[in-house]
């Protein structure tokens, strides 16, 4: 625990597995609706890679001069002063404190900052340091180990196409986040599934209750809760898709040149783009401009790397018609 928070106790912890890194999440408060957005949660066994410390000022008085005092003075440090953590996720004003590998934040309604800003900064740091590409993708594992990854824009269809599917026989390798490494190995990270209220969904959420994420209208479904104990760790990458359904427009699904989704991948998909963590990045590699340029142009390389060893694919289909979604799939699993 940071000095200026010491006296505050820790009711609860636990270590959250991404499968390549182990993160201690810990907190002052009795319950912490954080741990419902993983789908791996064990006790705290003292085995971790990273820590996050989230400190609720409202349940245990803190001096919060003595914090501020202490805050990261860089430019994530000064964006959750403002209340802003990442992207699109907004909230109360928070504290960031970075020691290595280890932060401290304290503020308010803190699970904002857990999967929005540090699952997201500690996936592309350990990446970069690695020699691993993060990338924001959903995924699944055929029977012969392939994996295809999706992409594509927020409300594009990654989700649907994922479970239909994860609920046609493929096994659930991810939602949100892969890592890629040189040898075309794909490893998912564990997590809980953020589903809306539709004609796919509607009926889970209401028969399990499903608890509601943070995102107005939308509720968080484990991964078992769909498709039992059906699921994979990692894979060898054979496809990357790029998920923009359109009812508008006729179906197709087609293979595309790889340097159009290459283009597409860098603003989409590619995390520290994706995500605006370029200043984290810097940061990390200590301000260092021939450290960062260095890092970040190995990054784009094995972007590079990665589609051109992948057969690539644009899917404008309905994957809630069986006879659609058994002609996809059988294609993405032809050899």
């Amino acid at each position: 625990m940071h000095p200026v928070v010491a006296s505050v106790p820790i009711r609860t912890a636990a270590v959250v597995d991404l499968n390549v890194v182990r993160v201690r999440l810990a907190t002052n408060l009795e319950s912490f609706p954080a741990y419902g957005y993983f789908a791996e949660v064990g006790p705290d066994d003292g085995r971790y890679d990273y820590e996050v410390v989230c400190i609720d000022q409202d349940r245990d008085p803190v001096d919060l001069e003595a914090v501020a005092a202490q805050v990261d003075r860089t430019f994530r440090g000064k964006r959750f002063r403002a209340g802003y953590y990442l992207v699109h996720y907004f909230g109360e004003p928070a504290y960031l404190i970075t020691n290595g590998r280890r932060f401290l934040v304290v503020g308010r309604q803190l699970e904002r900052t857990v999967w929005p800003y540090f699952v997201k900064h500690i996936l592309t740091v350990h990446s970069a340091d690695a020699g691993l590409l993060h990338l924001k993708a959903g995924g699944f594992v055929q029977d012969d180990g392939d994996a295809t990854l999706l992409v594509g824009r927020n409300g594009g269809g990654k989700t649907v196409f994922l479970v239909q599917a994860c609920l046609a026989g493929a096994s659930f390798l991810t939602n949100t986040h892969a890592l890629v490494a040189d040898d075309a190995t794909v490893y998912g990270v564990p997590s809980s599934l953020r589903v809306r209220r539709d004609r796919q969904f509607a009926d889970l959420i209401d028969r399990y209750d499903l608890p509601r994420h943070m995102e107005a209208g939308d509720h968080i479904a484990r991964p078992e809760q769909l498709f039992g104990d059906r699921g994979a760790r990692q894979g060898r990458l054979r496809n990357l898709v790029v998920v923009d359904y359109n009812p508008a427009q006729p179906d197709s699904f087609e293979r595309v040149a790889g340097e159009s989704v290459l283009t597409f991948l860098d603003q989409f998909a590619f995390a520290v783009t994706t995500y605006g963590l370029k200043d984290d990045l810097f940061v990390h590699y200590g301000t260092d401009f021939d450290a960062f340029t260095a890092g970040l142009a190995a990054m784009k390389e094995r972007l590079r790397a990665m589609v051109r060893s992948a057969r690539c694919y644009r899917a404008n289909v309905d994957l809630l018609d069986a006879p659609t979604r058994d002609r996809v799939l059988a294609e993405l699993a032809a050899r």
